[in-house]
């Protein structure tokens, strides 16, 4: 994108506004809400036992509710992240962001892999899925089938990161599930990403969604802290 192009209004609505941290109290939530609202966010990103405060905040708003399931490890079973899904949908959640199970997909058993996806996707028919395939633990081969088998199944994105391994986005894990997953699904990168020149550099590499806590100070120019999602 040229830099006559990178409106941070348009940038705004990419961000989700993210709190994920297990310390997070209802006041900084409600915060996060209305820094949402303000700044035309696409949504505010929160732990399931958050979701129906969230929604409630941002009720008569175009912000949606978002809510991380499996989250951060990915590895509580497909009945359970399908029933967590589910319940966080009944509270008021308009897009599940869930963990895949990484294991499964590293030793080869994609059986196990494509029906956690699937259990997830059946639960949240009508919403918005989100794939997170937590890039840093996977080799780039892995990385593609994580991205063609989510596309297969019927994920609306396929997202990098939960920001709690070790690693976040980076422009070249951008640009691999782009290639892959083609130009009908979305690609959200998160973790890591604090100021807007490197928001911008995931748009450019073809990200449609960027996961951030520091979505105030990217829209704003500012510099954010070191820590967070």
């Amino acid at each position: 994108m040229t830099e006559a192009k990178r409106d941070p209004r348009v940038l705004a609505g990419m961000i989700d506004h993210t709190i994920l941290k297990p310390e997070a109290t209802r006041a900084e939530i409600a915060r996060l809400c209305d820094e949402a609202i303000e700044h035309g966010f696409a949504s505010v990103c929160v732990n399931a036992v958050h979701a129906g405060f969230v929604a409630g905040r941002l009720e008569g708003s175009p912000v949606k509710t978002c809510v991380v399931v499996g989250f951060p490890l990915g590895a509580n079973g497909a009945a359970a992240k399908a029933d967590e899904a589910s319940r966080a949908i009944a509270d008021g959640a308009d897009e599940i962001d869930m963990v895949i199970d990484v294991g499964a997909l590293r030793e080869g058993d994609l059986d196990r892999f494509g029906a956690d996806i699937a259990a997830v996707r059946r639960a949240t028919a009508g919403k918005v899925l989100k794939v997170i395939i937590e890039t840093c633990l996977l080799d780039d081969a892995q990385k593609e089938t994580a991205c063609r088998m989510s596309k297969e199944i019927g994920a609306d994105f396929v997202k990098t990161s939960t920001g709690f391994s070790s690693g976040g986005a980076t422009v070249e894990d951008i640009a691999l599930m782009r290639r892959v997953v083609g130009p009908e699904l979305g690609v959200k990168a998160s973790g890591g990403i604090r100021t807007a020149e490197t928001a911008w550099a995931m748009v450019d590499a073809g990200a449609t969604r960027i996961g951030a806590s520091a979505g105030v100070a990217i829209v704003g120019g500012s510099k954010a802290d070191a820590a967070g999602y």
